[in-house]
């Protein structure tokens, strides 16, 4: 099975790479899977596949300066996290819910992709919303591990590196990956507060408080990146949502790691998959 290669246009004319996965029948359900910060839409390619072997029609993009949406050199590349919650993730939103109006339509938020549910004019095109991995990132609420590492990285590694390269080269650095400047430059302000998006300021808290979807958020009590208590924190700011939580224990689902990403892994497909089809609302 091969996916349909899309080029979107933004809300301001960017082209945005996009990919379709379609079912061999017409789709019971469609899945808008959102990327964690960094990674590209590829990295979901084998769990979207088998969602639309399952009968699922799913939909990956690359915002502007990721993957297939990036331009060859990144430097001084103008694009910040906000162009990707409004000009880029809308815009799909709206492609989304044009290209499948009569099945029901499940949100699926990877990391930053959950974290940037609440930002949707139209949150209610959603039916399902699944949040995986998603939480508060303010630096005291990561992982042991990385919290240690972290002021390094936001009071020395990220603001030297994008001085020098006009961009941040996570991928030379083994740091999250690629990013445009002014986005690293925004989600390093977020790491530094204690809400996180929430400095964004008082009318975005209302944006996301008007979010009365139910939402499920799935967590692995083993992701290296954020804690639990982090993970949990990030719904505060959906204080009219439904929000129940899911937990991974990986040993008792038979893994020895799911962690921030395992979940889209095929080491995952036997073990996890099928409870994620659940989860999504395809079974």
């Amino acid at each position: 099975m091969s996916f349909e290669a899309l080029r979107l246009s933004s809300r301001d004319g960017y082209v945005l790479a996009a990919r379709a996965y379609a079912p061999a029948a017409a789709p019971t359900r469609a899945v808008l899977i959102v990327s964690a910060m960094g990674v590209p839409q590829r990295f979901y390619e084998p769990f979207a596949h088998w969602l639309a072997e399952q009968g699922l029609a799913v939909l990956t993009f690359d915002p502007r300066g990721i993957g297939d949406s990036a331009p060859k050199r990144l430097k001084g590349f103008d694009a910040s996290i906000t162009d990707w919650a409004t000009k880029d993730l809308g815009a799909v939103v709206d492609y989304f819910h044009d290209r499948w109006p009569d099945v029901p339509r499940t949100y699926l938020g990877h990391s930053l992709g959950g974290q940037l549910f609440g930002w949707l004019d139209h949150p209610e095109r959603f039916d399902k919303v699944v949040t995986v991995a998603s939480g508060n990132g303010y630096w005291r609420y990561n992982a042991p591990a990385v919290r240690n590492k972290a002021p390094l990285l936001w009071w020395l590694l990220a603001p030297v590196s994008v001085g020098v390269a006009g961009y941040f080269p996570g991928k030379r650095l083994g740091a999250i990956g690629d990013l445009p400047a002014k986005a690293m430059w925004q989600w390093r302000r977020w790491c530094l507060h204690p809400d996180y998006l929430g400095a964004e300021g008082h009318a975005l808290r209302v944006h996301y408080s008007r979010v009365k979807n139910e939402m499920l958020v799935v967590l692995a009590e083993d992701d290296e990146l954020l804690s639990p208590l982090g993970i949990r924190r990030l719904y505060h700011l959906y204080s009219n949502a439904a929000v129940r939580f899911e937990s991974i224990h990986p040993q008792e689902v038979g893994l020895a790691r799911v962690g921030h990403f395992g979940l889209f892994k095929t080491t995952s497909a036997q073990a996890l998959w099928p409870r994620a089809l659940t989860w999504l609302g395809g079974a």
